[in-house]
């Protein structure tokens, strides 16, 4: 059986990935891209039972279908069956587990992860896992999912608890990476006062853990901490333009606070912290119903329909792959940067040529796959913006520049068609 071609993803200056992560401030995060892909582009289901009986299966096919996206690599994925006729699907463990560094007690951290089931949090437990490192992830399911890291179930250096971080929670840990509360403007404000409880009283208890067991704290803050901003782009030192009674608040403002507890552990406590100002972020597994921009419009030109652009598509963003957010965190949580540091991409779309760009990246990618459109989608605009909702928004990533030596590698079109590629396989396979 020949294996698909393998896939090439070429960085912002022409070299091509094959390896993320870095060495750096003496602790080493570095991954080959092709083993983390066969676990964040792996589908689900891989066999299709409308068309044969599980025991007629083609064990070549099956073999074949999952090196797809695993590139070979399939033997650390799920082989579960999809049965159409009844919508239902029946689950598999792994072969094996994926192959992570063996580690010396000396290197090897004890790491924990709030909010670790969700889209940033699954992809820095890979990292993490793949890195060598204990891994315990607290998730209370409200928007993450089990199935993100269901791959590292039972794996030793893996727990995972069902825990809301609004209530104490006791561990011996080196690291805490606190990513826990919802960040999509839909979830957020499904339950405002939730969403304020998790960031001022989930933050204090990590803090007081933190604090405890003198572990070193990173928090994931956000670029809403500006608001609707009057500086272009953001720096650091911006304080913001915050509405603190608007529907938006709930999530700006609790960040915020989160930040400024933060400071007061690490001023009058000692507590070692580190504060990412985290600017839009994609990649695979964002819900396709959680209402940020790019899943929304990759899910409509995959399904034919046209994208709804909100106001007339001027408003601008930047928009960052998750390997270079999780390369950002790791080098920041290893550094000796205690300052807030912004983390995203610096280079600024409108909403309308970043409509535009999606839509071509989805015929690029059915045009290689053979499928042929019944049409063009289009694009509609003067939808009602949503309120508080920014106009501009781009980081100045210097601090991250010259503390960190980071910068995004990643353009905004490779890492838009690895996700289309996911989102058209799960259409595929029935999941979506």
């Amino acid at each position: 059986m020949s294996l698909p071609s393998a896939i090439h993803t070429l960085d912002k200056d022409g070299q091509e990935i094959t390896t993320i992560g870095f060495e750096r401030f003496g602790f080493d995060s570095r991954v080959p891209i092709d083993v983390l892909r066969s676990l964040y582009l792996k589908p689900h289901y891989v066999v299709n039972t409308s068309e044969t009986k599980v025991d007629d299966l083609d064990k070549e096919e099956e073999d074949k279908q999952h090196a797809v996206f695993g590139q070979g690599l399939n033997a650390y994925q799920s082989k579960s069956i999809y049965y159409p006729e009844t919508a239902s699907i029946s689950y598999t463990s792994l072969t094996r587990f994926p192959p992570v560094k063996l580690l010396p007690p000396s290197t090897r951290k004890r790491i924990l992860v709030t909010g670790g089931a969700g889209f940033v949090g699954s992809h820095l437990v890979d990292r993490l896992m793949l890195l060598g490192h204990e891994v315990t992830v607290l998730d209370n399911f409200f928007t993450g999912s089990k199935t993100s890291l269901s791959h590292w179930v039972g794996h030793p250096n893996f727990e995972m608890v069902r825990h809301d971080v609004v209530e104490p929670f006791m561990i011996e840990c080196d690291q805490i990476y606190h990513l826990a509360c919802p960040a999509s403007p839909t979830h957020y404000q499904f339950n405002a006062v939730k969403t304020i409880k998790t960031s001022f009283i989930g933050t204090l208890n990590m803090l007081g853990l933190a604090k405890r067991t003198k572990a070193r704290f990173l928090i994931s803050s956000t670029s809403e901490v500006y608001g609707d901003p009057e500086v272009h782009p953001q720096h650091e030192d911006y304080w913001g333009h915050v509405n603190p009674i608007g529907p938006r608040a709930c999530y700006d403002e609790g960040k915020r606070v989160a930040e400024t507890l933060t400071y007061g552990f690490h001023r009058q406590d000692g507590v070692d912290v580190r504060v990412a100002r985290i600017f839009n972020t994609y990649g695979r597994p964002m819900n396709p119903n959680d209402g940020r921009v790019v899943s929304n419009f990759i899910i409509q030109a995959l399904r034919g329909e046209d994208l709804t652009v909100y106001g007339d598509g001027k408003q601008t963003r930047s928009f960052q792959y998750i390997h270079d957010l999780i390369d950002g965190l790791i080098v920041l949580m290893n550094s000796n940067e205690t300052r807030p540091c912004n983390i995203g991409n610096s280079d600024e779309f409108t909403i309308g040529e970043f409509a535009e760009l999606i839509r071509d990246v989805v015929e690029r990618v059915q045009q290689e796959d053979g499928v042929k459109p019944v049409g063009r989608v289009q694009i509609l605009y003067n939808k009602p913006m949503p309120t508080d909702d920014p106009q501009k928004r781009r980081p100045d990533t210097s601090r991250a520049k010259e503390s960190l030596q980071w910068q995004s590698r990643w353009t905004v079109r490779m890492g838009l068609e690895e996700m289309v590629r996911y989102y058209k396989a799960k259409m595929a396979e029935g999941s979506l």
